[in-house]
Order: C-alpha cells, then structure tokens, then sequence
C-alpha cells in the first residue's frame, strides 16, 4: 500500500474530473465559473483507466469522482463504470451538488455508484438559494430520496457558515431522526479567493462539538478508508453526524487520501502548493512503472500537515479546483 515517511496509508482517491461548477456558492464560487480561454480538456476515459488501474495496484481500494461539479460532463456514467470495473477498487463514491441527482442517479448506480454526497447547506429554501445562487433545494431532495430507495449509501454535507447556516444546526438534526443519512458539518476553510468571506463567516467546528456532546451524541469508529471526518451517533436518531474540522489539532494525521485534478495533477494535499503532473505518462499502456515510480517519488515530499491556521492555503484558489 502507498505510504509516505509519516507511515500514514493512503486507501483512498479524490478524482477530479472537472473544475466547472455550475452553481454559485458564496464560499466558492460566488460569481460563477471563470473559464480561460485556452485551459486544457479534463482527463479523458482511457486516461483515467490508465490512472485508476495503477492506483488499484498500488493499494487504493476507494474512489470518490468530483468536480466543479461531476455531472456537467457528459460522459459521467462511463467515467463511474470505469471506476467501478477497475480490479481492486472496492467502493465508488462521488460528491455532487445535486442539481441533476434525480434525474441520472438511477444510470449512477446502474454503472456502478456505492454512495454519494450531496451538498446541501441549508434545508430552509430561502437561504439555500442565498448561499448556493439556486433555488433547486426540493428537487436536490427529491434526488436524495430516489438514491435512498436504490440501496446508496447517502452522505449530506453542509458548510457551516456564521450568519447563515450555523444558526440552523437543530433543523439539521430534527432531520437527522427519521432520515438514515449521515449529515457532515464541515468547517469553512480559507482559500486563496475568499480572505474576506472567511474572516466574517467562519465558525469553529469545536463550537458545534461541545454542542454535540451536551445533547447526547457519541463518537464513533470509522473505517479505514472513511474520509476526514469524526462520525457520531445517538440513540433517538436513525442518521448520523460527521464533523470535519480542519482547523483541528491533529487533523492531519489521519490522512489516508491523494488526490488528482481534472488535469492529471497529483496533489499530496488539497492546500498544497502545486500538483505534479502525471498526464504525460497516461498516454501510453506501456508507462505503468513510470508512472508508479512518479507517485512513490511525490510521496517522500508529502508533508505533516496543511497551514491553513497560519493562513496559508497553497495554490487553492477556490475549493471547486479540486472538490474539497
């Protein structure tokens, strides 16, 4: 299995398979996407089953398609189907904004979809729509229900906001009783476009811990190939809870995931401050050493953690550039 020099154990790839976003959150991409002129394609299918078939062999058992937003491409079921067909890759997941979930989530699972996440920032429509610059809320939740009833495993996450969202964290959970989903409150992170959103509307994620813990809900033990965040469960409710806290002492050092821009880059982190390009060597069939010989190289640099506490978030622009 990959590890790097801190002995942590990498299970787990974020692609990235577009940088379009097609809404407009004001943590991320409040004006919309800017497309230059002369940026390069996203990686194409035989690219990506290049890719995937040397992570697979290298001891990456778990695949999460993102974006922008994954479903602006066409070809997504297809990109779904080569992930779930790669030997060795256990779990296909895929992160979405939701906006065409009930639609295509029955042709998802048919190529091979286990979960997915959807965003969802605020159950309240009016400030759904303030937050993400659509008002699609009712149809994103009909979605969810539809990918329920198919058998996914349906996480929901939500980006707590000062002034906004956080004043709605018991809306959230009364959700949580009769809803089997697990519900993920992720810190806002800083990012190299969005210095003065984050100063007025951060809110610590420790906040909503002791919040947790004065209620009656229980940490508990997640799997190996499980993302970043803490996962709590209480007796009176059929959901879950997730806290991502990336401010967090100690966040890093459960790191078990790397991750590959639209464009072929390898970035050991998601505030790191370049990736490595491994687009030349999936060109061919023949480049798998090389290729394996590239990302064990990359990993002796990767470092202990991020320092985003110290204000810097690398080459982040926006959280769209890589999925989060």
């Amino acid at each position: 299995m990959l590890a790097d020099r801190f002995g942590r154990r990498f299970s787990y790839l974020r692609l990235s398979i577009t940088d379009i976003c097609n809404f407009r959150c004001s943590y991320c991409l409040p004006d919309g996407i800017a497309c230059p002129k002369h940026a390069p394609a996203p990686l194409r299918q035989d690219e990506i089953e290049r890719l995937l078939g040397v992570f697979a062999r290298m001891g990456m058992v778990k695949v999460r398609v993102t974006g922008g937003e994954p479903s602006v491409r066409r070809d997504l079921s297809q990109i779904i189907r080569t992930c779930a067909k790669t030997p060795g890759i256990e779990t296909v997941a895929m992160t979405t904004n939701g906006y065409r979930l009930a639609k295509n989530i029955p042709s998802w699972h048919a190529a091979g979809l286990d979960a997915i996440n959807i965003s969802i920032d605020s159950l309240e429509p009016t400030m759904f729509k303030h937050i993400t610059g659509h008002d699609r809320l009712p149809e994103i939740l009909t979605g969810l229900d539809r990918a329920l009833e198919l058998g996914l495993r349906v996480k929901v996450n939500a980006v707590l906001l000062k002034g906004l969202n956080a004043t709605q964290l018991p809306r959230f959970l009364d959700w949580l009783r009769g809803t089997p989903i697990t519900l993920r409150f992720i810190e806002l992170m800083r990012t190299g476009d969005n210095h003065e959103y984050f100063t007025a509307h951060h809110f610590s994620g420790q906040k909503v811990r002791e919040w947790l813990g004065e209620r009656g809900w229980k940490r508990i033990q997640r799997p190996l190939a499980a993302g970043p965040a803490d996962e709590y469960a209480h007796p009176d409710y059929v959901g879950k809870l997730g806290l991502i806290t990336p401010y967090g002492p100690q966040f890093c050092q459960s790191c078990n995931r790397l991750r590959i821009s639209s464009q072929g880059k390898l970035h050991l982190c998601l505030f790191a401050d370049f990736g490595i390009d491994l687009r030349p060597l999936l060109q061919r069939n023949d480049q798998a050493e090389a290729l394996q010989a590239r990302i064990q190289s990359a990993l002796r640099d990767k470092t202990a953690s991020h320092q985003l506490p110290a204000g810097l978030t690398g080459a982040t622009r926006n959280l769209a550039m890589l999925g989060g």
